[in-house]
């Protein structure tokens, strides 16, 4: 078995490629998340992923097709509302996380967005196996979440970026709302 990983993120890296190294599973990440907004958010993404990487002796593939902020508001475009909008999100990476995996000779692929608790798990898993027939690559699927809270203690002991928002804009700018009204009512605001 050889598993291409879809990575969304550093901080979502540490507990999946901990439970995966136990499993003495051979792991390449792929990185490929036009989804991120702004372009610096992007960097400092790319930036937390390869220091984990390193941590973990990790290779990691970063797609060619680089940003991709176009290819990311086509696949949302009519579905900006939360949840519809993930959707085609989830869509677009982890199919180009299998055709990637087909490529490039692996038997599986995975994502770390099954690590958070923010993510729409059961879609998540639904679109990975619909893509799995589409491709004729098989999906790994372990439930990362229960590592949640020893992932999220290791980012900060390692120091490593951890965001606040999904990464798209429309998450920002829901995020940000969230804040005003939160402000309006005279509760104490979370943090941006």
């Amino acid at each position: 078995m050889r598993l291409l990983l879809h990575i969304c993120c550093g901080p979502c890296l540490l507990f999946p490629i901990k439970r995966l190294k136990e499993l003495a599973m051979p792991v390449t990440g792929f990185f490929y998340n036009p989804n991120i907004h702004p372009y610096m958010e992007y960097e400092r993404r790319i930036e937390a992923l390869q220091t984990v990487a390193r941590l973990h002796d990790l290779p990691v593939i970063y797609s060619e097709k680089g940003y991709g902020l176009r290819s990311w508001l086509q696949s949302v475009a009519g579905n900006m509302d939360f949840g519809k909008r993930c959707l085609g999100c989830y869509e677009m990476r982890l199919l180009e996380t299998a055709k990637h995996a087909k490529v490039k000779g692996f038997t599986h692929f995975s994502t770390t967005l099954l690590y958070s608790r923010y993510q729409n798990h059961e879609a998540i898993c639904r679109i990975a196996e619909e893509v799995a027939q589409k491709t004729g690559i098989e999906f790994y699927y372990e439930d990362f979440r229960r590592g949640w809270q020893e992932g999220q203690e290791m980012a900060k002991e390692l120091g490593i970026y951890r965001q606040a928002y999904c990464g798209c804009v429309l998450s920002e700018e829901e995020r940000y709302e969230k804040r005003r009204l939160r402000l309006e009512k005279g509760l104490r605001p979370d943090n941006p």
